[in-house]
């Protein structure tokens, strides 16, 4: 007769081998990090980029960093899993500031030649005056210069990406405009996780 303890043993190494491997449950929070940077004078793309955060961090296993652009350090780029990038138009396109901010990709953060940003999710939002005055123009730049990066770039809140417009009929910023902000960092959250889980596989 096998002794107990031998059975027991037997019994334990049966448990360890026909576990199931410590893999990501599909239901289990992925955790990931948003990087979200904006320029804002008036204050209305700050409230915009608010609203963005405030739907980047619906999603489990986020992590949302919120900062200007001429603050934003390399580490905070490239520990980011997916960045978000406002800017209020300006003659029809990107701010100098934010135009500075993807100059210095290169200028001061090296990101060539490795490509260090790519991959990563990326999307855009835009303030301006009227109702036509470029914010459709200004967020496709923005989106070019991620795609000139190799990065994976989503729209949501609208067909290129949350928008919102602070002068004429439409002083200030509305809920149903904070709301597109909100819808856009949750697209990206969701879409971070899924590329995070497709990236483990």
């Amino acid at each position: 007769m096998v002794p107990s303890v031998l059975w027991l043993a037997v019994a334990w190494a049966w448990g360890v081998l026909l576990a199931p491997t410590p893999t990501l449950a599909a239901d289990e929070p992925v955790p990931f990090e948003v990087l979200v940077t904006y320029h804002s004078r008036t204050g209305n793309t700050e409230k915009m980029a608010r609203a963005v955060v405030d739907g980047a961090r619906s999603v489990p296993g986020a992590r949302v960093v919120l900062k200007r652009v001429g603050e934003v350090t390399n580490e905070d780029l490239f520990t980011s899993d997916a960045l978000i990038v406002g800017s209020p138009v300006y003659w029809s396109n990107m701010s100098g500031e934010v135009k500075t901010f993807f100059d210095n990709w290169q200028l001061k953060f090296g990101v060539f030649p490795e490509f260090k940003m790519r991959n990563k999710v990326g999307a855009a939002f835009a303030t301006g005056g009227q109702v036509s005055s470029g914010k459709e123009v200004t967020m496709l730049t923005i989106l070019a210069a991620m795609l000139g990066n190799q990065m994976i770039v989503v729209s949501g809140g609208g067909a290129f990406g949350a928008s919102a417009t602070t002068e004429g009929d439409s002083p200030g910023i509305d809920e149903k405009e904070l709301a597109a902000a909100r819808e856009l960092g949750k697209r990206v959250g969701e879409v971070t996780v899924l590329v995070k889980r497709g990236a483990r596989k």
